[in-house]
């Protein structure tokens, strides 16, 4: 015990210092956790040589990282997330597992006779980095676009399927359709206990101690722990206990709050996972970084492949059929717990479990900087992808560039840009003055607001609003009135200043209006030629006002039946 102890301290000592040079570097923490394992391990210096130290180290970590994950897979976002994401997540799940297999078992890797290393590096190379994407779109400010939500939409599906090879996984040296049904069988049954406990037994008890914080961490713990041991029991595991314990309590009303009382313990022991997952990673042979390799590059590969082509067949646009195949290209987190899982059991060898280790670590340096810089690589991309005859929305019968939905001649009013801010503004207009939408034309790359904007009979031209020849062609050098109301937060490409003084320079006299984040830009706008600057949060603030005085007044309940009767009817092109 005081052994375990002591290798505790070296673990969580040895992360903070690399973590902090993983930050100061701009690398992912799980990285920093990584190699601080290895430094410790048996094979780095080896401080830290007890096994049982380093397997119940990494068996705790893995429980609470399992049940965090299981925590944030909200069900009802699959359930809601329509046929795009639905069939293209399908589509990357099964064919990227389908070439895994064909690949792996054609360079040699075992499937069956008590190895299956083939097997497990397909699923593992089939899963994408929620912690990594999910950070760094956030940092983006790209969860909500359309090529984010597609990525998290895909990301939760990939967890669906590790959650049914888990099932599977502790009957692969007996694997016939009954077994693989029984294993279900008690999937379900896991499931089905879970669910009914989380709906009509936890909410009374979490409700009678919601004031009282540790008891909620107990409760939560307390739930984690119950559910791994009837899994236990049902021949499956802790660890896939642990993630259905998560996802039964993802819809609960108190999902928020546990999620919020448990973060600083789930932290505490993901580290330890990770540190425990380092110290098992060998000194890297000729052979084990030549494999690492070739899973980094297959990886890529493959989700480019499988992620691209089902997006680009149901229309979504170079663009939006692009950029989710760069954020999901690299390996999971849950890939090294497959990977740990299947190391466990004894079904691959210890060369397989290395490799696929530094390939999580290549890609995950890799990826980082791939997706920071997703849209000038996609810049750069689409040229390409056109010149091998790829067609983009903005290619008509003919397969000339520039169609804008059958319509040629500029609008005298053209909107920059189609954000929720642009959503509200046409339906403003549909309601009070319908007659004003045969003046304006859109630009915008959206694939969904291409199409249904021309489904409602209004010009747009599909396009990149940062490349001037996309401007002159949407017709921007005849327009009247030219609006750009997407702030330089959400723009990619360029800022509201580039963009006055790039209109500016095709257009002398139409009158512009910009949208401004800081106070600070307001001027710059108007020294680049703006007509008129818009800073949105002062028109949300005097809304907040009035509302402050209806309320004093004791007229707050008529002016939301105003709002409410005002939002009954909209139909905005995005929600």
């Amino acid at each position: 015990m005081h052994e375990l102890i002591g290798d505790i301290t070296l673990c969580i000592l040895f992360a903070w210092v690399l973590g902090l040079a993983a930050h100061y570097w701009r690398q992912p923490s799980i990285l920093a956790y990584l190699v601080a394992g290895f430094a410790i391990g048996p094979f780095g210096t080896g401080w830290v040589k007890s096994q049982e130290s380093i397997s119940v180290i990494s068996e705790l970590g893995l429980i609470f990282m399992l049940f965090m994950i299981g925590l944030e897979i909200d069900l009802k976002k699959i359930i809601r997330a329509g046929p795009v994401i639905l069939i293209a997540g399908g589509v990357q799940l099964l064919g990227g597992a389908a070439l895994g297999i064909l690949f792996f078992v054609a360079i040699g890797m075992r499937m069956g006779a008590e190895s299956y290393d083939a097997l497990y590096l397909c699923v593992a190379c089939a899963l994408s980095s929620t912690v990594i994407i999910v950070k760094v779109l956030y940092e983006k400010r790209e969860l909500d676009t359309l090529p984010g939500r597609i990525t998290l939409g895909m990301l939760v599906l990939q967890d669906v399927f590790a959650i049914l090879f888990l099932a599977v996984q502790p009957s692969l040296d007996d694997l016939h359709v009954s077994v693989i049904l029984l294993s279900f069988a008690r999937a379900g049954a896991l499931v089905a206990i879970a669910l009914l406990l989380s709906r009509y037994v936890l909410p009374t008890l979490f409700h009678r101690i919601a004031r009282t914080p540790e008891l909620i961490l107990l409760g939560a713990l307390a739930w984690c722990f119950l559910i791994g041991e009837i899994a236990e029991r049902l021949h499956l595991s802790r660890e896939m206990g642990s993630l259905i314990a998560g996802v039964s309590l993802s819809t609960f009303p108190y999902a928020l709050d546990v999620t919020a009382k448990i973060t600083t313990l789930r932290d505490f022991f993901i580290t330890l996972f990770f540190v425990a997952l380092g110290m098992t990673i060998p000194i890297p042979t000729m052979s084990v970084v030549g494999l690492a390799l070739v899973i980094a590059l297959f990886t890529v590969a493959s989700r480019l492949l499988t992620t691209f082509t089902p997006l680009y067949m149901m229309r979504q646009g170079l663009r939006a059929s692009l950029l989710p195949a760069l954020n999901l290209a690299q390996i999971s987190e849950f890939s090294l717990v497959v990977i740990q899982t299947g190391a466990a059991a004894g079904h691959l060898k210890n060369g397989t479990s290395a490799a696929a280790s530094f390939a999580f670590v290549l890609l995950a340096v890799l990826s980082t900087f791939v997706i920071v810089r997703s849209d000038p690589i996609a810049r750069r991309g689409i040229p390409l992808l056109k010149r091998i005859g790829l067609r983009d929305l903005d290619a008509g019968k003919d397969g000339e560039a520039g169609h804008d939905g059958g319509h040629g001649a500029g609008r005298p009013i053209v909107l920059l840009g189609f954000f929720r801010t642009a959503s509200a503004l046409l339906s403003e207009i549909e309601r009070n003055q319908p007659a004003l939408l045969e003046q304006i034309g859109v630009v915008d790359f959206n694939p969904v607001v291409f199409r249904t904007l021309s489904d409602r009979g209004i010009q747009v031209t599909y396009g990149d609003i940062s490349n001037v020849d996309t401007l002159v062609h949407a017709g921007v050098g005849q327009a009247e009135l030219i609006i750009l109301s997407i702030p330089d937060s959400l723009l990619k490409g360029a800022n509201n200043e580039k963009l006055v003084r790039h209109v500016r320079s095709i257009n002398a006299t139409a009158k512009i209006v910009a949208t401004a984040d800081l106070l600070a830009d307001v001027n710059d706008l108007y020294n680049a030629g703006a007509d008129y600057v818009t800073v949105p949060r002062l028109s949300d603030a005097q809304v907040l006002l009035n509302l402050i005085q209806d309320a004093s007044a004791g007229l707050l309940s008529e002016r939301r039946h105003e709002a409410e009767t005002m939002l009954a009817d909209r139909r905005e092109v995005l929600p």
